[in-house]
């Protein structure tokens, strides 16, 4: 039997197979993810209940290549997975992803039972590769060495009705010694600007009213078309387009930092005023060992006119601790910028040695408990400083957008979450009006803690929106649909706070 490779297999609709998509690292897997769902959607596969465990037809491992534990994590997983794949005839697991393109054919050396390996340059082929494999009773393995789709021309299942990402670019040019993502994701290729604000205006026409431009450097974006201002002129159009209320973007490098980009920060008011910047190390000798193409007065000096044009701009950061050389005074830089800069908050990675970077073959390898000791040190600062930023919002009058599953605790304590504009994470008192996700209320800020904020007070207004509109329609549709067919779905929510999930390969 022959597979074609052109189009997706179609799969029997009386008896829907299940998918369970688990992703691992940055905010790019993250949208890769949603692809894969849409994919598998498209080929008439279900979302397999929640808290299902890997007890579904298909699980797909999208998984990240940048931490020293991802293979040791990826693996015991797999092999959580082999008896219940001997104990449910048919059932396919597939990997994808940054450690997919990096091991290739050793996962299925490693764990012969996974059915597909698939890399990041070809995501578009998981339908027809699972299909391959469960005729021809073989793994199968393919990966690409050059981008076959850009992810955002795929299928997609997004998590979020009223949030979501769109990415401007995929690769990256830098040659950062820790990191192995240029190797992986390969050079950078910057979508049209057109096709970007196109599929803009056809999400907020299905009620979107907040997205997040993603690159590996996302303010590289030009110059794959020779264009220095280009991503200054893409926020800029983002303000033009009606209905559109919040614009984010992660995560931007030092280097591509121009004023231009600030100024359209400032001047386009649907642009938020949060920015992610990577630091990375404070000492100029490290930044040079890194191959970090900025210094710490270069820095600090992005960090001083951004504050001036907007100065409630809430600034977070990626710190590595730890790297090969660190000496007491390298950590000591840091440790002054972090109190220069006064980040919001700050994601602090002890160094993590990746086989196939310069980094992990250089002298000076730091004693774990060195490490230790200065990471504890870093996160207690962070920590001090987060409350001591979070206490001065205290008083102040917020729109929130309403977000769902970011308070844990909402149910028992009678409150709702939202995201501040700055994107600070807001629990307030639930109000006696129906307020859905998506939809915007004001409230004042009665008490900060260093990772949150708390409004105890009534709710002083409440706006429902398109957004709110589109959440409504889709849990009733997925709800009326789930009956249908006996099965549940996951939950609704906004992706992940950002920067939620850095260190990854859109934190370089």
């Amino acid at each position: 039997m022959t597979i074609s490779s052109d189009r997706s297999p179609a799969v029997d609709v009386s008896s829907p197979k299940t998918y369970e998509v688990r992703t691992y690292g940055c905010q790019m897997n993250v949208h890769d993810s949603e692809r894969l769902s849409g994919l598998l959607e498209e080929a008439g596969y279900v979302p397999a209940p929640e808290g299902s465990d890997g007890d579904a037809d298909v699980v797909v491992f999208n998984t990240c290549a940048v931490r020293e534990n991802a293979d040791n994590r990826l693996y015991g997983n797999l092999g959580r997975l082999a008896p219940r794949k001997v104990s449910r005839p048919g059932m396919q697991i597939a990997v994808g992803g940054c450690l997919a393109q990096k091991d290739r054919d050793t996962i299925v050396k490693k764990a012969p039972w996974v059915d597909v390996v698939f890399g990041t340059h070809n995501i578009g082929k998981l339908p027809v590769l699972l299909e391959r494999a469960r005729v021809q009773e073989e793994a199968q393995v393919e990966i690409a060495e050059s981008l076959e789709a850009f992810p955002s021309t795929l299928p997609t299942r997004r998590e979020s009705a009223y949030a979501a990402w769109v990415s401007i670019s995929v690769g990256c040019n830098n040659t950062c010694t820790f990191c192995i993502v240029p190797a992986l994701r390969g050079k950078e290729k910057d979508r049209r600007t057109g096709d970007i604000l196109a599929e803009i205006e056809a999400l907020v026409g299905e009620g979107v009213s907040e997205i997040t431009l993603l690159g590996q450097n996302v303010n590289a974006y030009g110059s794959d078309i020779g264009d220095r201002e280009a991503f200054s002129k893409l926020l800029r159009a983002c303000g033009s387009i009606e209905g559109l209320e919040r614009v984010r973007f992660t995560s931007p490098h030092p280097r591509d930092f121009t004023d231009d980009v600030i100024a359209a920060m400032a001047e386009t008011p649907n642009v938020m005023p949060q920015l992610h910047m990577p630091l990375q190390s404070g000492s100029d000798t490290l930044l040079k060992a890194m191959r970090r193409s900025y210094r710490q007065d270069r820095y600090l000096g992005i960090i001083e006119k951004v504050r001036a044009a907007m100065p409630d701009a809430a600034i977070s950061t990626d710190i590595i601790v730890g790297f090969p050389g660190e000496t007491d005074e390298d950590f000591e830089q840091t440790m002054h910028v972090v109190r220069e800069a006064r980040f919001t908050n700050a994601f602090t990675f002890q160094y993590s040695k990746r086989p196939g970077t310069p980094a992990a073959t250089m002298e000076g390898q730091i004693p774990k408990e060195v490490v230790q000791a200065r990471y504890e040190r870093l996160v207690a600062l962070q920590e001090e400083i987060s409350w001591d930023e979070n206490k001065k919002q205290v008083g102040r009058t917020l729109e929130l957008m309403v977000a769902e599953g970011e308070g844990r605790k909402d149910g028992a304590t009678h409150r709702l979450s939202g995201r501040a504009p700055d994107n600070r994470l807001v629990h307030f008192t639930k109000p006696d009006q129906e307020v859905r996700p998506g939809d915007v209320v004001t409230v004042e800020i009665t008490y900060a803690a260093p990772h949150h904020l708390l409004a105890e007070g009534a709710v002083l207004d409440v706006r429902r929106t398109r957004a709110g509109d589109a959440w409504e329609k889709r849990t009733t549709t997925e709800a009326a649909k789930s009956a249908g067919v006996m099965l549940g779905l996951p939950g609704i929510g906004v992706p992940e706070p950002l920067p939620a999930a850095t260190g990854g390969c859109a934190a370089h």
